[in-house]
């Protein structure tokens, strides 16, 4: 049903404009507004709503129905029953009328996009559904999840709905407490730099004017309803690499999330295999935190000693004894180009295993 605040700014703002006195009841007889005392029986009220009448006059006022199906039902009672009356009654009729027509379009699409994402509906099904909801088959689309991580998710819904009209080719929907799906509608000439500019716009909106802490994670563009479901998935699992390979990012592309999409879909049982086979006997949480991050440093300078010893501040014989005391613990020399490779991925494999072990925990 709506809103008691929807039906009370309407009809406040209608008596205003008009000025007339309405009062509002829903179908059970529980008075929602009344811009004036306008004294109504609640035996007559029953009688009214019982009745096959939409509209009638009884004693000093008129009353009206306005019929909503599953989204309930009201009455209009006027301050008076004459004919100026009658025709504000009836404005008020159809003004109510349109907002539960509005009402019911957006939950049924908001139905309609949580089932497509869903995989809950066959294809003759969608292509009927989205006949009937006015919603246009092939038209290029692209899933963004808004992640919160707190419990401000209703805030962050009321900013996106204020960024992205559902009228304006978006769909917003809330598929449990901490995330908020972004259904766009794009332009075939669109960028991957302007669907990347949508991640980077909600992203500051809610972390700077909002104060919301999220991570946004998108698909790739699909072109089909059929295929949202498609693009919903890759940005599940754009989070979950995230979260594994990249805890620092808070914007995270499908398409660009490199060799931890790959790790991410190996069986469990090879990737033990494969950490097996680099490290032996030791065990990777048993490498040391400074000569680990003395080697994510040598990565990130191309295993360039000179210049990692440098931005270490450290010797460059320090830093070669780091190497030494590792390549003598798992016999991978990191100053070799194939031994870094394996190291880099067997350390990524460890993190998704560690992943995996915590979410069976």
């Amino acid at each position: 049903m709506l809103s008691n605040a929807i039906i009370q700014k309407v009809i406040d703002e209608l008596g205003t404009i008009t000025k007339s006195d309405f009062a509002v009841y829903d179908d059970s007889g529980i008075k929602i507004i009344d811009t004036a005392d306008i004294q109504v029986s609640g035996d007559v009220l029953a009688q009214f709503v019982e009745s096959m009448a939409d509209s009638q006059v009884i004693g000093p006022n008129i009353y009206f129905k306005v019929n909503g199906a599953d989204e309930g039902s009201y009455v209009v009672v006027t301050g008076r029953n004459d004919d100026q009356a009658h025709t504000m009654g009836m404005i008020a009729v159809s003004q109510l009328s349109n907002l539960m027509e509005a009402y019911r379009d957006r939950l049924d699409k908001t139905g309609f996009f949580q089932n497509l994402i869903m995989d809950n509906m066959l294809l003759v099904d969608i292509h009927n559904r989205a006949q009937k909801l006015h919603i246009e088959n092939d038209v290029r689309r692209v899933v963004y999840i808004i992640e919160t991580k707190n419990d401000r998710d209703n805030i962050a819904m009321e900013v996106l709905k204020s960024l992205y009209y559902d009228n304006a080719g978006n769909h917003i929907l809330s598929v449990n407490e901490q995330s908020i799906i972004l259904i766009k509608d794009i332009e075939p000439t669109t960028t991957r730099e302007e669907i990347a500019d949508v991640a980077e716009t909600i992203l500051g909106i809610l972390n700077t004017e909002a104060m919301i802490n999220v991570r946004v994670a998108y698909g790739l563009t699909v072109k089909e309803l059929k295929d949202i479901s498609k693009s919903y998935k890759e940005a599940l699992m754009a989070l979950d690499v995230g979260e594994i390979f990249f805890g620092s990012k808070n914007i995270l592309s499908y398409e660009n999330l490199g060799i931890g999409r790959l790790i991410y879909q190996l069986p469990e049982s090879l990737c033990k295999l494969f950490v097996k086979e680099v490290f032996g006997d030791n065990k990777p949480e048993d490498i040391d935190e400074e000569t680990l991050s003395t080697v994510y440093k040598f990565f990130e300078n191309n295993l360039n000693v000179s210049e990692t010893s440098r931005q270490l501040f450290i010797h460059r014989n320090t830093l070669v004894y780091r190497m030494e005391k590792l390549q003598k613990a798992i016999g991978l020399d990191m100053r070799v180009f194939d031994d870094a490779l394996t190291f880099k991925i067997a350390m990524m494999v460890v993190d998704y295993v560690n992943y995996l072990k915590g979410a069976e925990d």
